[in-house]
């Protein structure tokens, strides 16, 4: 994912978190709010309770490959902060790619 759209200063973070929208599911928690850019960028968390830093390093790269091989499918103009939740944890690949974009489909 390109450094231009990932969100990483705390402010940016928070800023989406508080006044922003979110939608949840299992596995995920999506907070998205406009940004009046041409481009969507991407925050991705995953907690200290869930692993160590390799176990959370792993589940960040893996939603980084499912939103670069579907960011066609999500809005433009948008800030997503992407946290994780406990139900990812145990499940195959595929399923966190399908539970992530049916997410993301439903944010309008």
């Amino acid at each position: 994912m390109n450094e231009k759209i990932r969100i990483k200063k705390d402010y940016e973070f928070n800023n989406v978190i508080k006044s922003g929208k979110y939608l949840k599911n299992t596995c995920y928690i999506i907070y998205y709010k406009k940004n009046n850019k041409d481009t969507s960028r991407f925050g991705i968390s995953v907690g200290k309770k869930l692993g160590n830093a390799v176990f959370r390093n792993l589940y960040k790269r893996r939603i980084r490959n499912i939103i670069n091989t579907s960011k066609k499918n999500y809005q433009n103009g948008i800030d997503y902060i992407i946290i994780m939740r406990k139900g990812c944890i145990d499940i195959p690949f595929k399923d966190m790619e399908n539970n992530l974009n049916n997410l993301m489909s439903s944010i309008k």
